[in-house]
């Protein structure tokens, strides 16, 4: 008589066991994907953990290398210079006329995209079942730290980006320490606004226009951290006329270190005090015009060089 009500059990018992093995599937499921609101404003579902990872924008992909995450980028675009190994990922082209068919022959499984990929196409790529996610560049300064945050949850790295984050600020504390003790020595000139020199930034000269960066930019900030004041903080966007520059003749020029000696050479700029003194600053691409890291080393290495005129 007791075999018979075991032979009953054993199928609620297998029952139970699918149930329990379909709950766990769910469950994995759930896990696996997450739900973010990008810098559009749009809601897209990603990869909790992914593997295979398109950057189209320099400043993600140099973010994801400074997370450890490299090994998940799958390609880039042409401008993804930095660091070196970037170089080392295949290329989809260019970011103005990107190729989609090259991005989804990659198989990504994530594409994050920056300011230069309009709403658009990251439409178009969600169309196609490949989640996009568009981090871009802000107006201030302090954004950097949450565009890190964003990318390191995006690629399976948040407590890398926190730390990362941390040290980035630790290294912007102390620079307004010294900044403080500086202003309390005997003699200081740092609290006297005639010490504050004038600066311009060269976005673009030439017979193409003057383009530079204006007070509503994180540029205006990096300058501003670095002890100087951006001759162009009163405008909005980035044009700028050639009688305004040859009128405030700044103490100092910023221009990217391949274009200083095209700068330096070009009519009417040859005039300017700054090309006259030898105050024209050549900067490393990157360092200032994307929201990047090394935006600490542009600050310091902009404070060196004027410190030393």
């Amino acid at each position: 008589m007791p075999s018979r009500p075991i032979k009953h059990i054993k199928p609620i018992l297998l029952v139970f066991v699918l149930l329990l093995v379909a709950c766990g599937q769910q469950n994995r499921q759930v896990q696996t994907t997450d739900t973010v609101v990008d810098d559009y404003g749009r809601t897209v579902v990603v990869p909790a953990q992914p593997q295979r990872v398109v950057s189209l924008s320099p400043a993600v992909t140099e973010i994801i290398f400074a997370l450890g995450a490299q090994d998940l980028l799958v390609g880039r675009t042409d401008f993804c210079v930095y660091p070196d190994a970037a170089a080392e990922i295949p290329s989809i082209g260019g970011i103005s006329n990107l190729n989609i068919e090259s991005i989804l022959a990659l198989k990504p499984d994530l594409v994050i995209s920056g300011s230069m990929v309009g709403k658009k196409v990251t439409d178009q790529m969600d169309a196609m079942g490949t989640p996009m996610v568009c981090v871009i560049e802000k107006p201030k300064f302090e954004a950097l730290f949450d565009n890190i945050t964003a990318i390191g949850k995006l690629v399976g790295k948040e407590h890398e980006a926190d730390s990362l984050n941390q040290v980035l600020r630790c290294e912007l504390r102390n620079l307004r320490e010294a900044d403080a003790i500086a202003e309390s020595l005997p003699n200081s000139t740092h609290s006297t606004q005639a010490a504050v020199p004038s600066i311009y930034y060269v976005v673009g000269f030439g017979e193409g226009g003057n383009f530079t960066a204006g007070g509503n930019t994180f540029i205006n900030d990096i300058i501003r951290m670095a002890g100087g004041r951006n001759i162009a903080e009163g405008i909005e966007g980035w044009s700028y006329s050639l009688e305004a520059l040859m009128k405030e003749d700044p103490d100092f020029i910023i221009v990217r270190r391949e274009d200083s000696a095209a700068f330096c050479d070009m009519k009417p700029y040859n005039r300017l005090s700054a090309v006259k003194n030898g105050h024209v600053i050549g900067i490393v691409s990157g360092t200032l015009d994307l929201q990047v890291p090394r935006n600490i080393d542009a600050i310091l290495y902009l404070r060196k060089r004027m410190n030393n005129k």
